[in-house]
């Protein structure tokens, strides 16, 4: 047991019996949604994976301990204050040495599940390769965190703020198998397309956690994408939402907003500028992802699969 880990005891007896667990991140509640949408979400994430046959396990940092599991006053507490830091894998040494509360990104909620021996994770959309990276060398460690660390991440795909062709491209690179669930055109977080083929493509949870085990049973390290699309029902016209993201990039880059001060600025500008309806549609592609993630999860525990 690592020294800076605290494990809910739910959690816990899941991960003791082989019960299916599936990891999720807080900086969507600290950074991601206004108070009291934020919690709301969270709890009706976590209600999702339960009522799907797994386990929930939001991660976050306080007390100088990386915590696996939080309760409802947690939950609350994350959603209502000012002051958590957003911390990535470079944040968490200086986060938990000074005791402070720290909502985790997909690098660092990653790392943190892999340390508890959770395979499955589920959140909205993965950072990558931002646009206009030739010049500003900006790429998320979500990426490189993807290549080392064999956690699964369930996700609605690439964030549409993003560049994703040069995302996919760096997953490549990285040796990062990117599937699609259902589908073989790659999403683009609020809409069920983007411009590119994915990767590859499996149709069912089964399939799926048959790759995880094959892959890591191979000695081959690293995560697996799984590309989820939002519903049809849900999903935002991409041409719509390309023009409010350009809008979003302007404003960052005329406010001087850098580094991981990015990505929620455009995600509050799309929101506010959008009537709420990217919010809706964020929340919605959230609870389908963690649908999906606990079937993933229940699968991967089949002792057929497991074995």
């Amino acid at each position: 047991m690592n020294s800076f880990l605290t494990i809910h005891p739910e959690v816990q007896e899941a991960l003791d019996n082989n019960k299916p667990v599936v990891a999720l991140e807080s900086t969507i509640i600290s950074h991601g949604m206004p108070y009291p949408k934020n919690v709301e979400t969270a709890l009706a994430v976590e209600d999702v994976v339960r009522a799907n046959g797994a386990v929930p396990a939001t991660i976050a940092i306080f007390n100088g301990k990386c915590h696996v599991g939080l309760t409802n006053e947690q939950l609350e507490y994350f959603g209502k204050a000012k002051d958590v830091w957003k911390v990535s894998l470079r944040d968490m040494p200086y986060v938990i040495s000074q005791n402070l509360y720290g909502a985790t990104t997909v690098a660092a909620t990653m790392r943190i599940a892999d340390m508890a021996g959770i395979k499955i994770f589920v959140t909205g959309g993965i950072g990558g390769v931002h646009r206009g990276a030739q010049t500003s060398m900006d790429i998320s460690a979500d990426l490189t965190e993807m290549a080392q660390t064999s956690v699964a991440v369930v996700s609605a795909g690439v964030k549409s703020i993003l560049d994703i062709g040069l995302t996919l491209e760096y997953l490549e690179t990285k040796g990062i198998p990117v599937i699609t669930y259902g589908q073989d055109e790659f999403p683009s977080f609020y809409s069920r397309i983007s411009g590119f083929n994915s990767p590859l493509r499996l149709d069912t949870a089964a399939e799926i956690a048959a790759l995880l085990n094959t892959k890591w049973k191979l000695g081959l390290s690293g995560s697996v994408l799984i590309a989820n699309p939002v519903t049809a029902e849900q999903e935002i016209a991409t041409d719509e939402m390309e023009i409010h993201i350009l809008q979003a990039l302007n404003a960052a880059k005329e406010k001087k907003i850098s580094g991981k001060e990015v990505t929620p600025f455009i995600l509050k500008y799309i929101a506010e500028h959008t009537k709420g309806e990217s919010l809706e549609t964020n929340i919605a592609l959230i609870k389908h992802n963690a649908k999906v993630g606990a079937a993933i999860a229940v699968a991967f525990t089949n002792p057929e699969v497991s074995q």
